[in-house]
């Protein structure tokens, strides 16, 4: 009772304090009375689709003191998306401990509970329901895992923090879109060990080349070398990518050589924010697959090869897009982190658009079978 008051007074002074607004919500479902706290940015706009991020607690914790180390408010500001931190149900079966997963044998299940948060915060608010993503930390990682197969019709894409796959998740895993996965895993966590747990965990080996190939991706993954940018923290990092036939990548692996049980970024390893790199990799992705062009490479190949090319490239104000297609056809431009930035219809031969309100940056362009990477000038 004292932390649930305390999680109270908590919100409601972030909300006093802040522009932006953090509400505590509460959804009564299958009987129980469900909390959640959901973030809403500075710039939410009711007339525009934000995509809608969920950060699952670890095992045995609250919303809380969760957020005091795992805050990615500041993220969500600058990348404008709805943040959704979710409270786990006390189990009277093992003390009130608050876990995502709980001990066999049970009928409690938690996916469903989810489903009707994504229903109750779409009835409330404006969201993309192609872009709804999850992630979490620890028992909240390995839920994580549950909604990318057993939710896998409502969750874009994922991230995982301190877990692999649990053997009940993969033996129940039915995903039905490409699926964007990242893992974030220490080698030295005796928590969840990094080669998992025989009958219970999947090594990390396995919990990849699960999600490689359902999403089609070449194996073996390209493999590179982070900068060891915080050299007082004992660990390194390196990055592991599984990209398809296109060149999108679609799983990625950051090794944190001899890292623990941790948030890279909030504490153990500081090479790596592991919240940025969450959003940074699921926000590519849609319920149809990446956002935008996969490569450079793959962008240059479709131009020269499709009817549908750009000019100038880089642009400064206005592009030209050439079709020879006789079809009008629909477009849209996102940015680098996935947000829809503009959107309208092409027509032959040359349709002339102005984005000289667009920041230099990267941007893409996608038709319904192509995309071509933008170059804003500075």
């Amino acid at each position: 009772m004292k932390k649930f008051l305390f999680f109270l007074l908590f919100t409601a002074m972030l909300s006093i304090a802040n522009a932006q607004t953090l509400l505590n919500k509460n959804l009564l479902w299958d009987g129980n009375n469900r909390e959640y706290a959901i973030y809403l940015p500075a710039s939410y706009d009711a007339s525009v689709d934000f995509p809608l991020l969920f950060n699952f607690h670890g095992g045995n914790d609250y919303i809380a003191s969760y957020m005091e180390i795992v805050d990615m408010r500041p993220i969500a500001d600058t990348a404008n998306f709805i943040l959704v931190y979710p409270q786990a149900f006390p189990d009277p079966t093992d003390g009130g401990s608050t876990n995502w997963i709980r001990k066999a044998p049970t009928t409690f299940d938690d996916v469903p509970f989810v489903q009707a948060m994504i229903d109750a915060i779409a009835a409330e608010y404006q969201i993309h329901s192609d872009r709804v993503y999850a992630c979490g930390y620890s028992l909240g990682g390995e839920f994580t895992f549950e909604l990318a197969c057993r939710l896998n019709d409502r969750i874009a894409a994922v991230g995982v923090v301190a877990r692999t796959m649990g053997t009940d998740a993969f033996n129940n895993c039915v995903p039905v879109h490409p699926t964007g996965m990242l893992t974030i895993l220490g080698t030295a966590d005796f928590i969840s060990p990094y080669n998992g747990f025989p009958n219970y965990y999947l090594s990390a080996e396995e919990t990849h080349d699960y999600w490689a190939t359902h999403n089609n991706c070449n194996t073996p993954p390209t493999v590179s070398t982070l900068p060891n940018t915080n050299t007082a923290d004992g660990s390194t990092v390196e990055k592991y990518s599984w990209a398809n036939e296109e060149d999108c990548t679609y799983v990625e692996h950051l090794k944190v050589i001899n890292g623990g049980h941790d948030w890279p970024g909030s504490f153990g390893n500081k090479d790596i924010d592991a919240s940025e790199e969450i959003w940074n990799f699921v926000s590519r992705y849609d319920l149809n697959g990446i956002l935008g062009a996969c490569t450079a490479t793959t962008s240059i190949r479709e131009t020269n090869h499709s009817p549908l090319s750009v000019f100038p490239n880089p642009f400064e104000e206005q592009l030209n897009i050439e079709t020879t297609s006789t079809s009008i056809q629909a477009f849209k431009i996102y940015s680098i982190l996935g947000e829809l930035v503009m959107s309208g219809q092409l027509t032959a031969p040359v349709t002339t658009i102005d984005l000289s309100a667009l920041a230099p940056n990267i941007y893409f362009l996608r038709t319904e079978d192509q995309s071509i990477k933008l170059i804003k000038s500075f």
